[in-house]
């Protein structure tokens, strides 16, 4: 099969890497589209140290695999965990401490042609929602997961610190529950694209302080910094920036303040999917363009220069 190899130096096309074989818990799944998230371009810098096939947001169809699967078109939670340890029996498989995880710790993800996906991990594509749209579910999985982590603080006055392709994503969440967001905004290109998507702009110098949940959504070390400038205090804070370099920053006001710093990750799959199928979220316009497999190593420079939204790979058009 073809697919892109990281090795730790460079990223490569690789037109004839061994396809991988299925076993009685997984599914083969021919990948149909692929999505390049920020955690992608980390993962060129050095994060979690991986090496292999990159590649965790997909649509595909499941080619090998029990029934009823074969033919399906499905997506698939990225977290493979063992399923009989305290933390999978008590619910909390996305914690398994000897999980892998799908192209990010040692598991070869879906920036190619096959992937091998845990049965127990896919989830079945309504017939409404075409690709391009579905490749969605998983980032949008990970921003219902920060509005069930708050749902405490639902109807509140929110602020998503960061425009790119999982701040507008969880902006939209947010906002459809009832919150009162603002989304801060770098640039006049990002300014533009979350008024487009109906979502209040502001920028950092006019981002109102003492609010009351405050989403570091920067992909930067800065993110969390200035988060704690936003909130109010006895507010909450939630986390969703991975980066593969430290965060050097002051805790005092954490403590002074007693703000609840919670941390953010994957999410349920079933509300991202049905928000889709209803087009309660917008997720066409934060496509900025489609790529070739073939052309993938150019695809994640593009994700990686200032200002770009998702890109995605179509893996079965060359």
């Amino acid at each position: 099969m073809r697919g892109l190899v990281w090795d730790g130096h460079r990223l490569r096309f690789v037109d004839a890497i061994p396809s991988p074989v299925r076993t009685a818990e997984t599914a083969l799944v021919r990948v149909r589209l692929a999505g390049i998230c920020s955690t992608d371009l980390q993962i060129l810098r050095g994060y979690m140290g991986f090496r292999g096939i990159p590649g965790h947001e997909f649509v595909g169809e499941v080619i090998e695999g029990p029934a009823p699967w074969p033919g399906r078109r499905v997506v698939g939670e990225i977290n493979f965990s063992c399923g009989r340890c305290v933390t999978c029996r008590n619910g909390h498989r996305r914690h398994c401490p000897t999980r892998t995880v799908l192209g990010i710790q040692g598991a070869d993800g879906a920036f190619a042609d096959f992937v091998r996906i845990p049965v127990a991990n896919l989830h079945a594509v309504p017939d409404e929602v075409d690709d391009q749209t579905a490749v969605f579910a998983e980032p949008l999985a990970a921003a219902h997961e920060a509005a069930l982590q708050t749902a405490a603080l639902t109807g509140g006055r929110t602020t998503v610190v960061g425009a790119g392709k999982l701040g507008l994503l969880v902006a939209q969440v947010l906002t459809a529950r009832g919150d009162d967001v603002s989304v801060v905004c770098r640039n006049d290109v990002a300014t533009q694209r979350a008024a487009g998507l109906g979502l209040q702009v502001t920028d950092a110098r006019g981002a109102e302080r003492g609010r009351d949940l405050v989403v570091d959504a920067t992909g930067s070390p800065e993110g969390l910094s200035i988060a704690m400038g936003l909130v109010r205090p006895l507010g909450t804070i939630v986390a969703k920036t991975t980066i593969a370099t430290a965060h050097t920053i002051d805790l005092a006001p954490l403590v002074i303040h007693e703000i609840s710093l919670v941390g953010s990750r994957c999410g349920p799959f079933a509300p991202a999917l049905e928000g889709l199928r209803q087009n309660a979220v917008s997720v066409k316009p934060l496509v900025d363009a489609v790529f070739p497999l073939s052309r993938g190593p150019e695809a994640l420079e593009a994700a990686g220069r200032p200002g770009a939204l998702k890109m995605l790979l179509a893996v079965g058009e060359d």
